[in-house]
């Protein structure tokens, strides 16, 4: 216990690299822009290429799950060799989908866009989130949060996109994702030599590494450990599921409820995104404060009563609603990943590509199974069922809780 508090106090007075997480907090926000991009494209494409809801949804889930399925590879991978060149590989890889999607003929080349895209952005964040590891020094917690307020902002852009680019240019528009693209690679060039002399100077002989890790590693048994993952991961199937019928189809639901323009049903949807941003940056300082377990249970479990009243309400109290629904579901975001990487030590890449890239990946699950259920069942009824998921956030009561740290 004293080892460990002493490298805890060592590592805050090293102090975070703040040049370092706010440059790859600013990639973060471009690659999670291109990614916005899908999104905001939904009501374009239902009449450029005539795609119904169930289309979009499969569309959602091509992005989501491309992305999902190779980040906890790619966080393996890069856990036992890390490799700084691909975190420019990715953004090139996002950059021929931006291409793609502009130009798309069809539902099947769009689809082949997407992955490209989604490619791209699996490939970036278990990467990015070493970077932010490295860069930390002793708060993880709010190193995170400045990393994930990068894609949450850039996440939020989605509806601006499609007021003021989507809709005036059209599915073409998307070619103007490439200057995103090619952003990030400018601010990437920077940072992978600092990542790339960090990886030389924190390695360590086999031996000492295992020696060093052995205080952190048993501070949970195997089993507490595989408990605490399967509990975080049907917290994060939750909030996904219900984050990805906001983004994905509330909009349809204001225009068919409300009788709302395609521009103005992004408001809520910006205000639902704009103070997740917020939320996600308070979360994680408070975290630091108050504990992962906590910041977690109430971020989940706490969104579930203005979630529950969202479908009943009038159209003036829609926007208050949904901007205190998005700061409180989005606040434990980045703690979940702080939680996830502190039960595994030593697995930064697998315990980030877990977390996040499960994320993506539920999220697209529920776009499909809700865009489906919407197209048979009404659009009504299905977000009125989905509204009930964050009241799973109360299994957040059973995560154990955290060492002191």
């Amino acid at each position: 216990m004293l080892e460990t508090r002493t490298a805890k106090l060592t590592a805050i007075r090293t102090g975070a690299v703040y040049s370092i997480l706010v440059a790859i907090s600013a990639v973060h926000l471009l690659n999670d822009s291109m990614q916005a991009v899908v999104s905001a494209l939904f009501p374009v494409l239902t009449d450029s290429l005539g795609l119904t809801l169930g289309q979009i949804g499969w569309v959602a889930f091509t992005l989501n799950m491309t992305s999902s399925v190779l980040q906890p590879v790619v966080g393996i991978v890069s856990d036992k060799r890390p490799a700084p060149w691909m975190l420019i590989a990715g953004m090139t890889c996002s950059m021929a989908g931006m291409v793609g999607i502009a130009y798309a003929p069809n539902f099947w080349v769009l689809l082949l866009a997407v992955m490209f895209v989604g490619f791209g952005s699996a490939v970036f964040h278990p990467e990015g989130s070493r970077v932010v590891h490295f860069a930390a020094g002793g708060r993880r917690g709010f190193a995170q949060s400045i990393y994930q307020v990068g894609g949450n902002f850039g996440q939020m852009l989605a509806p601006l996109m499609t007021m003021y680019i989507f809709i005036p240019l059209g599915q073409q528009g998307a070619v103007w994702g490439t200057i995103l693209a090619a952003a990030a690679i400018a601010v990437l060039i920077r940072v992978v030599p600092w990542y790339s002399g960090k990886l030389r100077t924190e390695a360590l002989p086999v031996k000492s590494r295992k020696a060093a890790s052995n205080p952190e590693q048993a501070a949970y048994s195997n089993r507490v450990v595989l408990f605490a993952l399967i509990l975080l991961l049907v917290l994060v199937f939750a909030r996904s599921w219900y984050a990805a019928g906001i983004s994905t189809f509330y909009q349809f639901y204001e225009m068919e409820a409300y009788g709302l323009s395609a521009s103005a049903a992004q408001i809520p949807i910006f205000l639902f995104m704009a103070a997740g941003v917020a939320g996600t940056f308070c979360g994680g300082l408070l975290s630091d404060r108050f504990g992962r377990k906590r910041m977690i249970l109430y971020s989940i479990a706490g969104a579930a009563p203005f979630a529950l009243m969202l479908p009943h309400l009038p159209l003036g109290w829609v926007y208050p609603v949904m901007f205190v629904l998005g700061f409180i579901l989005q606040s434990g975001f980045s703690v979940t990943v702080v939680y996830a990487q502190e039960l595994m030590p030593g697995k930064v890449g697998m315990a980030s590509g877990l977390v996040t890239g499960l994320a993506f990946g539920m999220g697209g699950l529920g776009a499909i199974a809700l865009g489906h259920a919407a197209d048979i069942y009404g659009l009504a009824n299905v977000m009125a069922v989905a509204s009930v998921l964050p009241v799973i956030g109360l299994l957040a009561l059973l995560l154990p809780k955290e060492k002191s740290m």
